[in-house]
């Protein structure tokens, strides 16, 4: 098979490039490990940047994003001793949309069908050959059989333990990683949202977040020691568990109902350097993976995906190989201003195991900061709401807040 790019990982960053290059008139192939009702079905993120919900719309996928979306505003930051709302549009001027990665990967995929678009899913790559010379190959199995796919370019959106990224000699990786020692477990239920915007809940006992993926359906998360077990939380004892680290309004707010899916997330920081290797160019969690605590993740991929796109199609339809050189460079800055917002928040709200009455303290002083201060709930905001998002065309990176 013979493509202009090659697409490695059908989930919501691969098909939103091949979306984007299909409405340039560039051919590309998706290619995807799992099977398509796999992808579908996996719960994530949903939480979508003002600059990511407008990347949608270019992409002629936003319709329904637009339509049944939640619009938030602002998000409930409480503690011990402080309870505020963080008001993005009186901050900064613009708010997010919450609608669930699940439903936005049903509106890429339907997208590429009525494209006509070539997604080859259960097909596992068993190597990236080429990438130092202009025909890179993709070697991958499906049914026992071996395939190859003949491109220009291949883009990693295959996620943390995909592919790409270890297609990229070790001599030339650099990997930089942080875990923490505690995670998420979160509870998808058809019930009733707590609150109409997120809720940040920092507690002796834990952390805890109050979300949603749409008016009928609720995403709680509790923070857990990473030696819990998911069988070992009943729902009579997540609900218990939420509600004590909640304010009683808030508590008494939450309805208890049965859970659709059940999970633990390990919480922890990686960036992988560089994203681009000869003409493999990284996207999303094959590079990078943030503390999903400022709801950064889905975000970064697609505007890793938009920095890529506008690269592509510099070199492809215009010959303009520069702008590939400068994706790398340009999304790292991105990324790392990510992490930086994330670990904060990540500090600021979370029970620290060994943390003494000093550190217990300084969080203290932070959320109070915040009540006190509206310039640092206006920085907050900015970064919430959209760190920099990539003009439609390219070009430099625009301020933090643009």
């Amino acid at each position: 098979m013979r493509t202009r790019v090659a697409v490695i990982g059908g989930g919501p960053a691969g098909l939103l490039l091949g979306q984007l290059l299909h409405l340039d008139g560039i051919e590309t192939v998706v290619i995807e490990r799992r099977s398509r009702e796999h992808v579908m079905g996996r719960i994530r993120a949903g939480v979508i940047e003002t600059g990511t919900a407008e990347l949608l719309r270019r992409a002629g996928v936003g319709a329904r994003m637009d339509a049944e979306g939640l619009a938030h505003d602002g998000a409930l930051f409480v503690g011990p001793s402080a309870e505020l709302r963080v008001d993005f549009r009186d901050l900064v001027g613009r708010g997010v949309l919450v609608y669930g990665q699940t439903e936005l990967t049903r509106d890429l995929y339907a997208a590429r069908d009525a494209a006509g678009g070539v997604v080859i899913d259960r097909a596992e790559v068993t190597a990236i050959e080429g990438l130092d010379g202009p025909r890179p190959e993709i070697v991958y199995r499906r049914d026992g059989r071996e395939g190859r796919i003949a491109c220009d370019y291949v883009a990693g959106c295959d996620g943390h333990h995909g592919v790409s990224r270890r297609a990229i000699p070790a001599h030339a990786l650099r990997e930089h990683a942080r875990a923490l020692p505690f995670g998420w477990l979160g509870v998808l239920s058809r019930t009733r949202p707590t609150h109409p915007e997120l809720i940040y809940a920092r507690h002796p006992r834990g952390f805890a977040l109050c979300s949603m993926r749409s008016a009928e359906v609720s995403r709680h998360y509790v923070q857990v020691p990473l030696s819990e077990r998911v069988e070992d939380w009943s729902d009579a004892r997540f609900w218990d568990e939420l509600r004590a680290r909640l304010p009683s309004w808030a508590a008494e707010a939450t309805t208890p109902g049965p859970t659709i899916e059940k999970s633990i997330a390990p919480v922890r920081a990686f960036v992988a350097e560089p994203m681009r290797w000869g003409r493999l160019f990284l996207a999303g969690d094959a590079a990078h993976i943030v503390p999903p605590t400022g709801a950064k993740g889905l975000n970064l991929a697609a505007q890793d995906v938009g920095d890529l796109h506008a690269a592509l199609r510099a070199a492809i339809l215009e010959g303009d190989e520069a702008a590939l050189d400068a994706y790398g460079p340009r999304a790292l800055a991105r990324v790392w201003r990510a992490v930086r917002f994330s670990w904060r928040l990540t500090r600021m709200l979370h029970v620290w195991p060994g943390a003494d009455p000093f550190e217990e303290r300084l969080q203290d002083a932070e959320l109070a900061h915040l009540a006190a201060s509206r310039r640092a709930r206006a920085e907050l905001a900015e970064a919430y709401v959209g760190l920099a998002f990539a003009p439609p065309e390219g070009g430099a990176p625009a301020p933090e807040g643009a």
